[in-house]
């Protein structure tokens, strides 16, 4: 949990171009898109059951509640700020979420200290504000999840199972958590030990099949810090400089699209916080050169 604030004062201190908002918390309304009302109302009451609470990773309490809500919220924000929905912002193109990507989180349960589904509440509500504020197109938001955290994004392929407008794509560890997966749009399973080269190529030939197959209007991107060789939880063996490459990759990708993006943290367990901090720092370097260029596009 401490990687929260340490990335939230790296961000402060070394990249002031980077403009911060207090997190809101997600209504009940907005988690009613992804997840069902007992499971909010066990969240918001505090009457999860000890299974689901071992289930999720950590006990409940009024702040875990709160904190769950405003993480979908900083999403939520950070989507309505990239696509221009964000009333008084100029749209950004790019905008991110120091926290989220709690992709582990279906919609009646939690897991893997995941709460909510920050990713599949932010897609569903920005489907209908977009739905709104442009009426007379026809052409409904197509949305596209890429998820390179180590692990599956189980609960966020699994509530987006049947939809069509909604494109999974998980790159993960075939033999890490969690172990009974959901079958995403498109995954990428990898061996152990896998390093830089076969990992990017993998990501290479991903985002072709992607675009090959889906048109997205927004894309939401789980930037994990796991894959890093010296993740406790990663089994993977990609550089720093493998995972800038990675994330160089993804916006790149975006931009020559003109697809705005969203980013959130996603998981990050390095045996020394330093080195986690240092690759969530590399991805906000990179969003903040292409936000550059978004903001000379415009």
């Amino acid at each position: 949990m401490a990687k929260y604030q340490l990335l939230r004062d790296r961000v402060v201190n070394e990249l002031p171009q980077v403009q911060l908002a207090q997190a809101p918390s997600a209504r009940d309304g907005e988690l009613a898109l992804a997840h069902t009302p007992d499971y909010i109302d066990a969240i918001a009451h505090g009457t999860l059951s000890a299974a689901a609470q071992r289930e999720i990773g950590f006990p409940w309490s009024p702040g875990m509640a709160e904190r769950a809500r405003r993480s979908v919220g900083a999403t939520v924000t950070a989507a309505r700020v990239a696509l221009g929905l964000q009333a008084g912002v100029q749209p950004g193109g790019i905008a991110a979420n120091l926290a989220g990507g709690t992709h582990h989180a279906y919609a009646h349960k939690g897991g893997g200290f995941c709460v909510f589904n920050d990713s599949a509440v932010a897609a569903r509500l920005m489907q209908a504000e977009w739905a709104r504020a442009y009426r007379n197109n026809q052409q409904p938001l197509q949305v596209a999840v890429i998820d390179l955290d180590v692990h599956q994004g189980n609960g966020t392929a699994s509530i987006f199972a049947h939809d069509p407008s909604v494109f999974t794509l998980s790159l993960h560890g075939q033999k890490n958590f969690p172990f009974r997966k959901e079958a995403s749009d498109l995954d990428v399973e990898l061996p152990d030990g896998c390093a830089d080269a076969p990992y990017l190529q993998a990501l290479e030939w991903a985002l072709d099949e992607l675009v090959r197959r889906f048109e997205p209007g927004l894309v939401l991107f789980l930037a994990g810090a796991d894959p890093f060789e010296g993740d406790r939880l990663g089994r993977l063996a990609l550089s720093f400089d493998g995972i800038r490459a990675r994330d160089h990759q993804v916006f790149d990708w975006a931009w020559q699209r003109r697809v705005p993006l969203v980013f959130s943290m996603a998981g990050g367990y390095g045996a020394n916080i330093d080195d986690t901090m240092q690759v969530h720092m590399n991805t906000y370097r990179i969003a903040l050169e292409y936000w550059r260029r978004w903001q000379t596009w415009r």
